[in-house]
């Protein structure tokens, strides 16, 4: 009968240990919410705090597609997940509503520029200027009005600059964030936001083993997927990395010279069927010329008569690039000698 109860004692303490075991590994796994979407453009899911924070304060207009899963970054000790534009930070023992916070990618990216002079400053804050003391910038006119309807200091932080120009647009960097102008789009959004996130990924050299494509499959319990058999949803193109280069860098003043132009995506990818353009700028004047649609490798090429220019003076070479609703440029150039 001791043997007996001895036993039974005994199968009850292991049920027990076992419980506590499993229980202890059931916290450890990354509990995956039921609140998920799938970015089929760059095959990332968005979960939980991230996804409401993506859906509640701009969507993709203010972070672009997700570049990255969420990863827990050791450098920062915080779970991280990288857009185009943005990095989001969750930062748990937070109040609400600042669990989730951006990243201040222009000052970890190392952007910094003098403090306004004081003709400047205006005398006050109006619709149209608001100084910021904080960093000593000002804030005017469309900037202004994007910065107080998108977001504020949540979604873009104190200024870092005035508007200024570059890249033949109007621009203001803030602390998480880089502003773009562009009138030339009236039926569109005329104010746009750098790809801030992509410019950290490539300098910074994110691990790479959490930027690349998740399956598709539905998300379950503990970060697995169901339905293995489901195929993978085209990858969208979301970006154009475009490269020019000419047969010979030094011609005669007459011949024939060749460009070769290579199109590839956010991915690396080569695009198929993008359309190129490019105008040769001489000193009696431009010439236009099309390309055929770039093949499966990505790749097309033009032949020209080169015109007669003086030696020594440099030919530049603007390419353009349109696919989908995407348009990327580049240059390349050569110089006439003999």
């Amino acid at each position: 009968m001791n043997r007996w109860r001895s036993f039974i004692t005994a199968i009850i303490i292991v049920v027990a240990l076992l419980g506590n075991v499993s229980a202890a590994y059931s916290q450890q796994l990354p509990q995956q919410s039921s609140n998920c979407e799938y970015f089929t453009e760059t095959r990332h899911w968005v979960c939980g705090e991230f996804l409401d924070f993506y859906n509640t304060r701009g969507g993709l207009e203010t972070f672009g597609f997700p570049l990255s899963s969420a990863f827990d970054d050791p450098a920062r000790g915080l779970r991280v997940q990288y857009f185009q534009h943005a990095r989001m930070e969750l930062h748990p023992t937070n109040p609400d509503p600042y669990k989730v916070l951006l990243g201040l990618l222009v000052d970890e990216l190392g952007y910094r520029f003098p403090a306004a002079r004081p003709e400047q400053i205006p005398a006050f804050s109006s619709s149209f200027h608001h100084y910021f003391s904080e960093t000593g910038h000002v804030v005017s006119y469309a900037f202004l009005d994007y910065f107080r309807e998108a977001g504020g200091l949540d979604i873009f932080g104190y200024p870092r600059s005035e508007f200024m120009y570059e890249n033949g647009y109007i621009v203001q960097y803030f602390q998480r964030a880089r502003m773009e102008w562009h009138p030339e789009n009236p039926s569109g959004p005329q104010m746009r936001l750098t790809n801030l996130g992509e410019i950290y990924i490539e300098r910074f050299n994110v691990p790479r083993e959490y930027l690349q494509a998740e399956p598709a499959q539905n998300r379950v319990q503990g970060g697995g997927t169901e339905g293995g058999g489901q195929q993978e949803p085209e990858l969208s193109v979301t970006k154009l990395n475009v490269s020019a280069s000419v047969r010979y860098a030094i011609t005669g003043r007459q011949g024939t010279q060749t460009v070769f132009v290579y199109v590839n995506d956010q991915q690396h990818r080569p695009v198929r069927g993008a359309d190129v353009k490019m105008v040769v700028h001489y000193q009696s004047g431009d010439q236009r010329y099309d390309f055929e649609p770039t093949n499966d490798s990505g790749f097309t090429k033009r032949s020209f008569e080169i015109q007669s220019s003086p030696p020594g003076q440099k030919v530049v070479i603007d390419v353009t690039v349109t696919y989908s609703d995407f348009t990327s440029t580049t240059q390349t150039f050569f110089l006439p000698w003999l």
